[in-house]
């Protein structure tokens, strides 16, 4: 980092690499051996019930993952809008490349899956007036704070896909919501939104905490106070994703606007990357998003287009292809948010959420990764903690 003298500074309490591969897990399960002969259920096909599903798959156990919705991928979506794949959910590696081999233990997994630098230089803030230009330090302390990537040719939904889903997509059923989960017994009976029903000796529920949070699952016992406080504590907001192709590009990097609850940031999907399109992306979170509820898609594009028209002179409307791809995360009932900054969460309240329930119901997450990797990883690397937990106690 340059300063106007042209010294070079570091900033060892910015180098948010160094932390994360500091505290990356160095034993993951992912090559051990377990003997165990009892049924296991796994509630959820997103990427931390797939991650886990895998070491029992590798271990030939006894296993089924019920997910309540109709596919597999949980808030991993890809989409083929352009002329490049489209993650409709997570998109960002909030890490180095090395992160990917490190969570597969395949050094062959960095070289198929490329990753792009996503450093950002050319970006602003709307204030509601005007644009005001970020600064070219603050755009490389970011980067050099937390250091962000982005898939190449791909998305994080084939990297699930390919790496865990294909092994273990046989032993999916899906539409099967889960409605009780009773365990007061010598086992755990599952009940379904179908009628059905199943017992197994030990379960892993992997739901989004959003779906915790609402008690759309009724547990017996019921949890205690201190397991609905700490879920309770963790902050999952309500937010959707929009996609907007254009046939010019009138839009820097990213704008981030000034909201007075939430967050809304309008970026540059392509930025980088092999694409002849202009696609922007759109991500509006909290509050903020839900002043756009209630209204069909193509109402909310409406929308998003009369306020971009303010930023830039018209140019959005009039450059609009008429195509869009939209995903409202808040809205759907199996998922009820978007995303979660781990690094927030109080170290006892993701103490109590790793607390197993007699030692027969267990909980893994994205939202209660011990190791606080941010995203896909901290929900990868969660499925793996627990499920190793679970098989070992």
């Amino acid at each position: 980092m340059k300063f106007k003298n042209n010294k070079v500074y570091k900033f060892p309490i910015f180098n948010w690499a160094s932390r994360a591969f500091n505290d990356f897990p160095k034993n993951l399960p992912t090559t051990k051996k377990y003997d165990f002969a009892k049924e296991i259920a796994i509630v959820g096909a997103g990427a931390s019930g797939l991650a886990a599903a895998n070491i029992l798959e590798n271990n030939n156990l006894n296993y089924q993952i019920f997910e309540a919705s109709n596919r597999y991928g949980g808030r991993l979506k890809k989409s083929e809008f352009a002329d490049i794949p489209v993650d409709l959910g997570a998109e960002w590696v909030h890490n180095l490349p090395e992160i990917l081999p490190k969570l597969v233990s395949n050094s062959d997994t960095e070289k198929k899956y490329e990753l792009i630098p996503y450093h950002l230089t050319n970006t602003f803030r709307w204030n509601g007036k005007k644009l005001k230009k970020v600064s070219n330090f603050e755009n490389n302390l970011r980067f050099n704070f937390m250091p962000e990537y982005k898939f190449k040719n791909s998305s994080w939904y084939d990297f699930i896909d390919d790496n865990f889903a294909q092994k273990v997509k046989k032993n999916i059923s899906f539409n099967k919501e889960v409605k009780t989960i009773n365990y007061q017994g010598n086992n755990v009976n599952l009940s379904f939104s179908d009628g059905t029903s199943v017992e197994v000796d030990k379960v892993l529920i992997t739901s989004s905490i959003g779906v915790l949070k609402s008690l759309k699952i009724e547990f017996i016992p019921e949890l205690s106070t201190k397991f609905y406080d700490a879920i309770n504590s963790i902050n999952f907001k309500y937010g959707f994703k929009l996609i907007i192709k254009f046939s010019s590009k009138f839009f820097p990097d990213a704008v981030e606007f000034k909201v007075n609850n939430g967050e809304k940031v309008i970026y540059d999907l392509g930025l980088n990357k092999p694409t002849t399109e202009n696609i922007l992306g759109v991500l509006i979170r909290g509050e903020e998003a839900l002043e756009y509820t209630n209204k069909e898609p193509k109402d909310i594009v409406q929308q998003i287009l009369e306020e971009l028209d303010v930023v830039f002179d018209g140019k959005a409307s009039s450059s609009y292809l008429n195509e869009f791809e939209y995903e409202n995360w808040g809205d759907h009932q199996f998922t009820l948010g978007t995303w979660v900054e781990s690094f927030q969460t109080k170290p006892e309240y993701l103490k109590i959420l790793n607390e197993s329930l007699s030692e027969k119901v267990y909980f893994a997450g994205e939202a209660i990764d011990t190791s606080r990797m941010l995203g896909v990883p901290g929900a990868i690397l969660s499925g793996y903690s627990s499920v190793d937990k679970l098989l070992s106690e």
